[in-house]
This record gives structure tokens, C-alpha cells and sequence, in this order.
């Protein structure tokens, strides 16, 4: 069966010439991809800005703080990281350092944010920020990140 359609290869030309110089113009037009951070700093003001994107409603807060265990990990000026497990229902958090060392800490009345205390070991915190005293060591500033 034979096409009866007949095309000058000349538009054939003119058309995929058309539609490559529609390619290459989208693609000028879209966005430049963030440069990578070369300094600490810069690090760490991308992490805020990627914490800032996942707000909740008031609602969603206040029901996982009060029903779940949640995980945060705090990057603590000295260099530590630790990852606490709040397990508010049972009124406990859960305090892991970068070695794996854990520690049991009650949650204790706080007139305005968190705190969290055993044996010479203590967190206290508003917000993403923190404060971590180890049991002998000065207490650090940390910034939670997750």
C-alpha cells in the first residue's frame, strides 16, 4: 500500500529546525541549579532553609507530640551529634551521642518549651534550639536538624 502523501523534504527540513530551536529555547528558560555551599556556614543555612519547607498545621503538631515517639537529630556546637527519641506519652526522651552511648532522661516542667534530666545529664530547649549537658562535660548549644 502506497502513501499518497507527498512532502518537500525542504519543509521536512525547515520543521525539525523549527522544533530544535524550540527545544533549545525552553531549555534556556529554566531555572539555574543552586551552586553547592563551599563553606560551613553556607551548610548550614541550607539545612535551615530545608527545615523550614515541612511545616505542619497546628492540629498535626500538637497531635504526633502528644500520641507518638518522635526522632530529632540535634548538630550541637562541639562538634556532636545526637539523635533523641521524645517519647511523650510515656513522658521520656532518649538521648543517643555520635558513639552509640545512650542515656534515659525524664521529661521535667518546663515554663516554656522542653526539658529533660537524669543523673547528670540534662536537655533543655525551645524551638530547634537546644542545650546538651553530659554528665562532667560544659553544656553545648545544638540546633536540631531532622
Amino acid at each position: 500500500m502506497k502513501s499518497s502523501l507527498n512532502v518537500d523534504p525542504q519543509v521536512i527540513v525547515y520543521v525539525g529546525l523549527g522544533l530544535l530551536a524550540l527545544m533549545v529555547g525552553l531549555s534556556a528558560c529554566s531555572a539555574e541549579p543552586r551552586a553547592a555551599p563551599t563553606d560551613g556556614e553556607a551548610v548550614k543555612q541550607r539545612a535551615i532553609e530545608a527545615q523550614t519547607a515541612k511545616r505542619r498545621t497546628g492540629a498535626e503538631l500538637q497531635d504526633r507530640a502528644m500520641n507518638r515517639t518522635i526522632r530529632a537529630v540535634y548538630l550541637c556546637n562541639d562538634g556532636e551529634r545526637l539523635s533523641v527519641d521524645f517519647d511523650n506519652p510515656r513522658q521520656m526522651a532518649t538521648v543517643r551521642n555520635s558513639t552509640g552511648e545512650a542515656v534515659d532522661l525524664f521529661q521535667a516542667r518546663a515554663a516554656d518549651g522542653i526539658w529533660y534530666r537524669a543523673s547528670g545529664y540534662e536537655l533543655r530547649g525551645r524551638g530547634a534550639m537546644a542545650s546538651w549537658s553530659a554528665d562532667g562535660r560544659a553544656p553545648t548549644d545544638c540546633r536540631a536538624v531532622d
